[in-house]
């Protein structure tokens, strides 16, 4: 057949529609080629790519060290499973202890297999240590949560297209609302079998729902006080894309379990990580949980180089600065026009809340209205816009960006 490069977009949409599942639904545009903050379709258009593959770019498209980091292992030796020892194991799991101080770190490949590694060792920790009678250990998830889609995440889900028509669901898991301190304590007294309560610092799919500053410490507090292991879906929130290297490091508390994935990688191929003290992780044994590609010396390699690079070009600070700039850019649209409802963040993972109903096409038809101007974001939940660019952004992008964005809206007033 023909090469892609002869392909129109237009084609090459209707290749995907064709002959694969329908279970995105993406803009309409092509993309073939990144570079930093930008992105280019295949007619040579640039773009702002103010999604970031959900935050997994963080580092920029295609940055030169990490795809150097890439290239180099992959020419020495890519995979070997856990069968055997490999050189690049140890040294990263050293590098990433010696980064966050947990004694220990399990690699799995995508976030959600890194979610279901932490529920299965949190249930494990809760027979072995805690004491729980067998199946009898539950894990609290927040209203509105958003983890992956296996099917035990998804169990715990109150989002109906995540949810609904994958029953039956496993059993094990309780709902709390979100941001709701009294209603997690009031579970944590009632409930002797309570394991471990896994939430997100910032609910990113949710549309950057950023909760009160006291929450995440009085849950970690609570949780410590009641021998329930706090977990911290870092996927989204983590590796500088909120100003600090983890989202909970605004809160000052240390989580008994840290899930990391996206950016470890650069964006370049499927890294995660759970983190733990030997009191939890040694609650696995060898045979009772892994992964054939889970800690491959090539995300090995990947992995050091990505983390490295956040460190040296100081991405965290970086995603302060930049979001300050780009929250106070944005805020006048929620006086100077309706259509803007809020404006709310941290960092630079952002969102602006429209004012319509989830039903309404009014903020997808926006988003379409940013790409025809050079603008890459997608709605969550049907009426909120998410924008989290590379933290490679400059202070001119920002200025150049919220000019794009604040032009597009007012298009529709």
């Amino acid at each position: 057949m023909q090469h892609t490069q002869t392909l129109s977009a237009e084609s090459l949409i209707a290749l995907e529609e064709k002959y694969g599942a329908h279970n995105y639904h993406p803009l309409p545009v092509v993309l073939e080629r990144g570079e930093g903050v930008h992105v280019w379709d295949v007619e040579g258009k640039r773009y702002f790519d103010f999604l970031s593959a959900y935050s997994a770019v963080n580092q920029g498209h295609c940055h030169p060290r990490i795809v150097k980091a890439l290239t180099d292992q992959a020419q020495k030796l890519t995979l070997t499973s856990r069968a055997f020892y490999n050189s690049r194991l140890g040294e990263f799991e050293k590098y990433i202890h010696d980064i966050f101080g947990y004694d220990k770190v399990l690699m799995m490949n995508s976030g959600a297999e890194a979610v279901e590694t932490a529920l299965k060792l949190c249930r494990k920790w809760a027979y072995e240590k805690k004491g729980i009678p067998e199946d009898r250990a539950k894990i609290i998830f927040a209203s509105h949560n958003f983890h992956g889609r296996t099917l035990a995440i998804i169990s715990a889900s109150t989002d109906p297209m995540s949810r609904n028509g994958f029953g039956p669901y496993i059993s094990g898991f309780e709902v709390v609302p979100y941001n709701d301190i009294q209603a997690l304590q009031d579970l944590v007294l009632e409930d002797p079998f309570l394991a471990g309560f896994i939430v997100e610092p910032i609910q990113g799919e949710a549309g950057v729902v950023v909760p009160d500053m006291s929450y995440l410490k009085a849950a970690s507090q609570l949780c410590k006080d009641a021998n329930i292991l706090f977990i911290a879906d870092e996927i989204q929130t983590g590796l500088a894309r909120t100003g600090k290297m983890l989202c909970v490091d605004h809160a000052g508390i240390r989580p008994d379990m840290v899930i990391l994935g996206k950016a470890l990688s650069g964006g370049t191929m499927p890294v995660s990580a759970v983190l733990a003290d030997d009191r939890v992780m040694l609650c696995i044994k060898p045979g009772e949980h892994g992964s054939t590609y889970g800690g491959n010396p090539l995300a090995c390699a990947v992995a050091q180089e990505s983390l490295q690079v956040i460190l040296d070009e100081k991405l965290a600070e970086n995603a302060e600065e930049m979001g300050e700039i780009f929250r106070e850019g944005l805020h006048s649209l929620v006086t100077e026009t309706e259509i803007v409802k809020e404006v709310r963040g941290k960092g630079l993972l952002n969102a602006i809340v429209i004012n319509c109903e989830e039903t309404s096409d009014l903020a997808w038809n926006i988003c379409v209205k940013l790409m025809e101007n050079g603008l890459l974001a997608k709605p969550t939940h049907g009426n909120k816009i998410r924008f989290a660019p590379p933290l490679v952004i400059t202070e001119e992008q920002i200025y150049e960006s919220i000019a794009i964005i604040r032009k597009s809206i007012l298009t529709f007033t």
